[in-house]
Formats: C-alpha cells, sequence, structure tokens
C-alpha cells in the first residue's frame, strides 16, 4: 500500500452521476494491482480548497468531464487500517467535456489507478465477480436509494 494515502484521516469529495439508471463509476487497481474497486468519481480535498471546487477538479481529472456540483446527498466514513477517510457525496450534472480514462496528478504515469471509466447499473456492479465495489453499493436495491438522506458507516 502506498504511504501517500495511509495513516491518516482524508476528506473526499465524491459525486454522484446518472445516465438514466447507469451511474458513472472508475474502476481503480490498487498499487500491487491484486485488486479491482469500482467507485464514483471523486477525491481528496486540499487544503484551503472549497468542496465544491473540489468535486469539479476530481471529475476534470478522472473523467474528462465538466460538472456542476448539485445538492449534497450523504457521508460515508471508510476505517480499515492503514485507511480512514470522510467522503462527502454530492449530486453532479456534466456540462461539457468528453468521458475519458484520467489521471492523478498526485502519481507517477506508472503509478495510476484508475483503469476504466464508464456508466454501469446497479445489477451489473452487484454481480461484477472480478471486482469489489464501493460499500454505499452493496446494499442497494435501486440507484435511487442514493438519494435519500442518511449518514452511512462501515
Amino acid at each position: 500500500m502506498s504511504n501517500h494515502y495511509a495513516g491518516h484521516l482524508r476528506v473526499r469529495v465524491c459525486g454522484i452521476c446518472r445516465q438514466g439508471q447507469k451511474i458513472l463509476v472508475i474502476r481503480h487497481t490498487n498499487i500491487m494491482g491484486s485488486y479491482h474497486l469500482w467507485s464514483p468519481p471523486g477525491g481528496g480535498l486540499q487544503y484551503g480548497e472549497n468542496i465544491k471546487d473540489c468535486l469539479v477538479r476530481e471529475f476534470r481529472e478522472e473523467t474528462g468531464l465538466e460538472v456542476k456540483p448539485g445538492r449534497f446527498l450523504f457521508l460515508q466514513e471508510f476505517l480499515q487500517e492503514p485507511l480512514h477517510a470522510i467522503e462527502l457525496f454530492f449530486e453532479v450534472e456534466v456540462i461539457g467535456g468528453a468521458l475519458k480514462i484520467g489521471s492523478d496528478p498526485e502519481l507517477a504515469i506508472d503509478k495510476q489507478l484508475i483503469k476504466k471509466v464508464t456508466y454501469k447499473s446497479l445489477m451489473e456492479l452487484q454481480q461484477d465477480k472480478n471486482s469489489q465495489i464501493h460499500v454505499i453499493f452493496k446494499n442497494l436495491i435501486d440507484l435511487d436509494d442514493l438519494y435519500i438522506p442518511q449518514h452511512r458507516f462501515l
């Protein structure tokens, strides 16, 4: 595991971007390439950065899309040593750009973790036996459930 993310609290800002019954997700791999994870676009809030500016920046970097942040949806806490993150999820609307596999400017070109960017249905995510899915997708019955206000803790 990279020391870049381990051993300290990270505040992440993430977006829920829908196209009908599909949601925009990114397939990440870990540093060792031993597993893959489907999760919504998003990333770390930088000191002095506005939350909504962070969301716009992360979408541009990871997906090539320009988005307009909408309402706050929910908070998710992830705590599994050595990682600890507070994730803030917002609704987003695509206003420009073109979907592409982006990159993380904090990582070297040969250490990039983003492997695929696409829209998937909840069923496609939950039936993918070759990848893990973000905890927010695990107990959903419908993607519309993401819009029900609640705090999610793991």
